[in-house]
């Protein structure tokens, strides 16, 4: 009998390549394709969009410079920025549950052009849905 221990290793590719980290599966191009189809949504979202400032160009540069660091790539992010501090970072702004659900639904939207496996797209999934879980500051 084959039965699985723990879960199924997720930095695998559609070719059966297997990788360390995301980072080192998809590379850096990955994540600003990915940041990209999630402003490109948040554009237009109506609850979303009065949360960032009306050039979108450096929350891009920080969300995908942040994504590639978390996911195994080099500490650039953290070299430009200092240590993330989301949740403080994310303060200033009004988060609730309307805007964790919109800011979920639109990862989602725009992971789902990312071409990950299933596991990995699960894997990835779970973290954005923690982070947004954290960074909920006015549940009503």
């Amino acid at each position: 009998m084959n039965v699985p221990l723990g879960r199924e290793h997720p930095w695998v590719d559609a070719t059966g390549r297997r990788a360390d980290t995301l980072y080192d599966l998809v590379g850096p191009e990955w994540f600003v394709a990915l940041v990209d189809r999630f402003y490109d949504g948040v554009a237009t979202n109506p609850v979303l969009r009065p949360l960032y400032p009306d050039d979108l160009e450096g929350p891009r540069h920080r969300l995908a410079g942040f994504l590639q660091q978390y996911w195994g790539g080099p500490a650039e992010y953290s070299a430009e920025r200092g240590h993330p501090r989301l949740r403080i970072r994310h303060a200033p702004f009004r988060i609730g549950e309307a805007e964790r659900e919109a800011w979920l639904r639109s990862m989602a939207a725009a992971l789902v052009g990312g071409d990950l496996t299933a596991p990995a797209a699960a894997e990835v999934m779970e973290y954005f849905a923690g982070a947004a879980s954290h960074l909920v500051n006015n549940p009503t």
